[in-house]
């Protein structure tokens, strides 16, 4: 290998080092930007905006100022050119100095007269120097115009002007005064700047601490709950209490996006703590349900494993009670797993007429309970009724309002299933009716009355019609019957599901 070559590939290789460098570099940069926290960057934000205005208003403070003096002492050039002029009127278009004591701050200004033609000669030399610029001024080719010179080692700030034809004027003052108060006043803005920075530093860093303090105690909630998964938890709003959630309190307190968000949050964690605490009562009286018939199941499994002991008989009766707990299981469980759902699959949501699916759960009552009578009323008007929904759900809700019905149905006595326009379904029994105490309970799961304790089922019927209700957008009730009994209604108000 050649050094030329080994050289070249060495200088690649340091280049390629000192590229990954340079790019890590800038990705830790774009790292921390990304990464840091919101309080930092709202502080730094803050900072940079009151930041740029300080610098700004004394940026936009010095050109005012430094216009300001450049503009009054031009203005003493225009008066002394206006003086000269009116002294050297009776002197010709010769060229001459008549003023020289410009050196000076307090003296008058410097003035001589500049011919076009570079020939001619003042009898004393010039005070101020001359250039073709001038020369081009005494010629009308050129036209007046400020300079800045030096005249014994002292800026000097000069106008050139026509006086007449052939003659040019130069007048000039001594700007030292302007120098000096432009940079006094640079100096001043310069700190009044820095101050200015220091102190929206100071009021960032109030501004993100303060605007702030309501989303660090959102986040304190936040990780509370996710650390203790306790969402009885608050957090607290401006002016109220740490309960004051949604809709509490004495009317509108500092409503702001923050406060909106806090109680967006409590709202939140309110509906995670009912949902929590309904998720415990199910698997509670799940598992309090389920005992009896497992503890049943486990017996008579026990029973026929010992068979060669039992009669014929026993053997029949045994097997026959393990089949019926062994049903009765398999639907609780079928049940709470329709419980479970929320919603109605949309794919199988279709137009269902109202009239024909009340008549077939009517008439699979009818075979399911044969000692009982269903009477089936259409009102006018609401045969054609249409309703969108799943035809297997609406089915399995009106079946177990019906079944419900025949149970507390007294023997000979009918239950009466009523169509109205609206469209709404009826359903009433002539039993012995719900207790009041018990009538807002009659939906909750697992919910059986005093009265029905003795009767089959697990207390998911009415649970499970009121879910299937609302997720078809439609309004389940029960209220007690004049002369006895119960109806159940389900209002089908929004045609749209």
């Amino acid at each position: 290998m050649s050094p030329r070559r080994g050289s070249v590939r060495g200088e690649r290789s340091r280049g390629a080092v000192r590229g990954d460098r340079s790019r890590g570099g800038v990705r830790g940069v774009r790292r921390w930007k990304r990464y840091r926290p919101l309080r930092t960057r709202l502080a730094l934000a803050a900072t940079a905006a009151v930041a740029l205005v300080a610098v700004g208003v004394c940026a936009g403070a010095y050109v005012v100022i430094r216009y300001a003096l450049v503009h009054q002492l031009e203005l003493n050039l225009t008066q002394s050119a206006t003086l000269a002029k009116q002294q050297s009127r009776d002197d010709g278009d010769r060229p001459q100095v008549l003023a020289d004591s410009c050196r000076f701050l307090a003296a008058p200004a410097c003035a001589q007269t500049v011919p076009a033609d570079a020939s001619r000669r003042p009898p004393t030399p010039y005070r101020l120097p001359v250039t073709p610029a001038v020369r081009e001024v005494a010629a009308g080719e050129r036209a007046a115009y400020y300079s800045e010179v030096t005249v014994d080692g002292h800026p000097v700030r000069m106008l050139t002007t026509p006086l007449r034809e052939g003659l040019a004027l130069q007048v000039a003052l001594r700007s030292d005064t302007v120098r000096d108060g432009v940079r006094q006043a640079a100096l001043l803005l310069g700190g009044v700047g820095g101050a200015g920075v220091l102190l929206a530093a100071v009021l960032g860093y109030w501004v993100s601490r303060t605007g702030l303090a309501p989303v660090a105690r959102l986040t304190a909630a936040a990780e509370r709950v996710t650390a203790t998964r306790d969402p009885g938890r608050r957090v607290e709003l401006p002016g109220r209490g740490p309960r004051s959630g949604s809709g509490s309190g004495s009317g509108p307190a500092r409503e702001d996006e923050i406060t909106r968000l806090a109680r967006s949050f409590n709202t939140m964690l309110e509906a995670l703590e009912q949902s929590v605490a309904a998720q415990r009562r199910l698997v509670a009286d799940a598992s309090h349900e389920l005992r009896t018939p497992l503890t049943a199941l486990r017996t008579n499994t026990e029973l026929l494993s010992r068979a060669e002991r039992l009669s014929p008989a026993q053997r029949e009766r045994a097997a026959g009670a393990l089949g019926r707990q062994l049903r009765e299981v398999t639907a609780l469980v079928n049940d709470l797993i329709e419980l479970a759902r929320d919603e109605e699959p949309q794919p199988l949501v279709e137009q269902v007429r109202l009239a024909e699916l009340t008549a077939h759960a009517v008439g699979t009552a009818r075979e399911h309970w044969p000692g009982t009578e269903f009477r089936l009323t259409v009102a006018p008007g609401a045969g054609e009724a249409l309703v969108p929904g799943v035809p297997s759900r609406l089915s399995r809700l009106l079946s177990n309002l019906l079944d419900n019905a025949a149970k507390f149905s007294p023997p000979g006595a009918a239950v009466e299933v009523t169509l109205a326009p609206g469209p709404e379904v009826a359903v009433r029994d002539h039993g012995p009716g719900i207790a009041p105490e018990d009538l807002p309970h009659v939906f909750d799961r697992f919910y059986r009355a005093e009265s029905a304790r003795a009767l089959p089922g697990s207390g998911l019927g009415l649970a499970m019609a009121r879910q299937i209700a609302r997720a078809h957008g439609a309004d389940l009730a029960a209220e007690r019957a004049e002369g006895g009994g119960t109806v159940f209604r389900v209002r089908f108000a929004d045609p749209e599901f």
